[in-house]
């Protein structure tokens, strides 16, 4: 059976380290006042993610053992995020709706293939609502596409929420992070994000679990403000016999206004399952 890959209902998180080592623990903690900042844009980042709407293209591939793609699908969707907070408790809802002009490939060989959802909101770390489930740490500076950035660890606590669960056979195994986010210095605005797990989840048959997301400034029509929006989320997971990657594009953002007739509940862990589970009306701007 194909695991699948979810955000652990209220928030969608994601990731993994390309390359990177998150062995975050042992430094000095960073500056409060940029952990402040960094977790005040978030929320109000999360508020503007809520209120847009862009095109999601997905590439899932197969590897082989020495890294080679044996077999690759691609697929476009009508993507946003609905946000609801009742009773202090922050829920996310995915909602994709296939692009049926865009051109992509057919599975036709049926070919398992790795299905991931929610990494495109690994900021969810330094959200209000999660920033007390990890510790954070100072791992130096760095420049990211011409800003001035600092490099945050972070890890998570165990025992506490988390806001990504691997679901596996209609059950959701929750999942503790590591890794590293670079915080534009002047800002606080989140450049760049790196995260695995830690050791794997061998019990369950997952080697390990590998991601990164980047994002970009995005200015809306009719406003001068730029808000940093996911560009690219990678996702690469191995487990003892299968070996996948998914990469994510999201382009073409557009604000719009969305009003839910219904409660929104958890995120779907699957990317090809059919959307309608909450009733939207939606006003591109």
């Amino acid at each position: 059976m194909t695991p699948a890959y979810k955000p652990l209902l209220r928030g969608s998180l994601l990731f993994v380290a390309l390359g990177v080592s998150c062995a975050a623990h042992a430094g000095n903690p960073p500056p409060q006042a940029l952990l402040d900042q960094t977790s005040k844009h978030v929320s109000d980042f999360l508020d503007q993610f809520s209120q847009v709407k862009c095109t999601e293209h997905v590439l899932q591939e197969k590897l082989s053992d020495n890294g080679r793609v044996e077999f690759k699908d691609q697929s476009d969707y009508d993507y946003l995020v609905i946000m609801t907070n009742t009773g202090g408790e922050l829920t996310l809802d995915e909602s994709r709706y296939e692009d049926k002009d865009a051109p992509h490939s057919k599975n036709k060989k049926k070919i398992p293939l790795l299905i991931t959802n929610g990494f495109a909101t690994l900021f969810l770390v330094f959200h209000p609502y999660y920033q007390d489930s990890f510790e954070f740490t100072d791992e130096g500076e760095e420049v990211v596409a011409g800003h001035p950035a600092v490099k945050i660890g972070f890890h998570h606590i165990s025992g506490t929420r988390s806001p990504m669960a691997l679901m596996l056979r209609g059950r959701d195994y929750p999942v503790e992070l590591a890794g590293m986010a670079w915080v534009d210095k002047k800002n606080g605005n989140l450049l760049r994000a790196v995260a695995e797990i830690p050791g794997g989840m061998d019990d369950v048959g997952l080697h390990s679990m590998r991601s990164e997301v980047k994002y970009t400034a995005v200015t809306f029509k009719g406003s001068s403000d730029s808000w940093w929006m996911p560009n690219e989320a990678s996702i690469e997971v191995e487990t003892k016999r299968q070996h996948w990657r998914n990469t994510h594009r999201f382009t073409d953002y557009k604000r719009f206004s969305v009003d839910t007739a219904e409660a929104v509940k958890g995120p779907t862990a699957d990317a090809d399952a059919p959307a309608g589970e909450q009733k939207t009306s939606e006003k591109p701007q």
